[in-house]
């Protein structure tokens, strides 16, 4: 006799209402007949052995196939594991490491109450499963839930993009919406947040006698999958969601490797934030808060200011300021806070500008105390096209409508009386 053909999860709660899978498989056995009453065989006749023994092998049979059914509902409602390298257990009581009044930091930041897996995926709108799937981890893949493409870079490399699949882009989606926005962000952060931009990163630094540019080296894939976990700990989740939360959020850069005829996406490294998944920048604002308040005190206490745009670093000495610059001092002293938060400053891309050359920011021209403006070459750029469209003259391939729109609509954003102009012609 086996099983009735029961929904796992439906199974699950049946076995967990009985008390566990001992109390679940003993009631099933009893009341289907198979549970054998232990009796002392040696009182036995033969015959009475020979029944007794054949008892106990269908009771074995019925109890193995009902202790696989029980693990097969067990792993429909529970993670089990999570591959190599991430440490996982289905104990939900607290640990050490959770946070401090966990409930009421979550609570404060109006994140939604995730107390275990179930929920999660629930949340998610997925099964307890398909979140497994989703965050599990193999240093040789033959399939992943990215889709990898490359875009130039300005020194003539490439960025390799890894942009997630639908079900996974889905559930980053709801993640970013419903936590990581909702984690406190320091006001020197200007990047992808809400009311923010390269404008008003810029507007910080107007008006100033030195503008110092400072690069993160390698910012995302410095960003680990357990620096992440720790940012969703911090915030009041405890270890389970926290764990699958950061692994929903990361991958491992990867190599494509061919064997056998076999495509493998083999792991060069720990999980980290992917470039292209829409977690990853809110994630660094989230995570560099410490960082932004040190070097927020630090340019302040120097008398300069900062302010972050994704990894760039920028500070400005405003041109009231009375006293020595202390260049060499803020340089070594962004440097070693920088590195003693986890990150590394690219040495290559450090840059000063002074009031007598170009002085730009996140890529408007801030010299002087006007508002920041867009490069004049920019503008020039815009209207010589606009000109060629006009006599007829043959086209640059970049020289697309859309492009036309982006360059015009980039104009408005810091002169709107230009940037209508600009509109109206090439919409004319």
């Amino acid at each position: 006799m086996t099983t009735p053909r029961t929904d796992p999860l439906t199974l699950w709660r049946q076995i967990d209402q009985a008390g566990g899978v001992r109390a679940f498989v003993d009631a099933q056995l009893r009341e289907r007949g198979f549970l054998v009453e232990r009796r002392d065989a040696d009182k036995m006749s033969d015959r009475e052995k020979d029944q007794y023994k054949t008892a106990l092998k269908q009771e074995a049979a019925e109890r193995k196939t009902l202790a696989r059914e029980a693990w097969k509902a067990y792993q429909a409602a529970h993670i089990v594991h999570l591959g190599d390298g991430i440490y996982w257990s289905d104990d939900a009581t607290p640990d050490k490491w959770d946070t401090p009044n966990s409930e009421e930091r979550a609570a404060e930041n109006e994140l939604p109450p995730l107390d275990s897996p179930a929920q999660l995926a629930e949340a998610l709108g997925v099964t307890v499963a398909q979140l497994r799937g989703l965050t599990y981890h193999r240093d040789a893949a033959t399939s992943l839930h990215y889709c990898r493409f490359a875009i130039p870079k300005r020194d003539g490399s490439e960025r390799p993009i890894w942009a997630p699949l639908p079900r996974l882009k889905a559930a980053q989606a709801w993640v970013l919406h419903n936590v990581v926005e909702r984690l406190p962000v320091h006001g020197a952060a200007h990047g992808f947040l809400a009311g923010r931009s390269t404008l008003t990163n810029a507007a910080v630094h107007t008006n100033a006698n030195l503008v110092l540019k400072m690069d993160v080296k390698e910012f995302f894939p410095t960003v680990t999958w357990r620096r992440v976990k720790g940012v969703f700990r911090r915030a009041g989740y405890r270890e389970r969601v926290a764990t699958l939360l950061a692994l929903l959020c990361t991958e491992s850069p990867r190599e494509v490797v061919q064997l056998d005829g076999t495509t493998y996406y083999v792991s060069l490294g720990p999980r980290c934030l992917p470039q292209g998944a829409p977690t990853s920048p809110a994630l660094t604002n989230a995570l560099c808060l410490r960082l932004d308040r040190r070097l927020t005190g630090l340019a302040a206490k120097l008398g300069w200011r900062y302010t972050r745009y994704a990894d760039d670093l920028t500070f400005s000495l405003p041109a009231a300021h009375v006293g020595p610059p202390r260049l060499g001092a803020m340089i070594g002293c962004v440097t070693r806070v920088v590195e003693t938060e986890g990150f590394r400053i690219h040495p290559e891309k450090t840059r000063v500008a002074r009031p007598g050359g170009r002085q730009a920011v996140t890529g408007l021209v801030v010299n002087g105390d006007a508002a920041p403006r867009a490069p004049r070459a920019l503008r020039r750029q815009l209207r010589a096209a606009l000109h060629n469209r006009k006599v007829g003259k043959p086209r640059p391939d970049g020289d697309t409508e859309a492009q036309l729109h982006g360059l015009a609509a980039y104009i408005y954003m810091t002169d709107p009386v230009l940037g209508r102009k600009l509109l109206a012609e090439i919409d004319g």
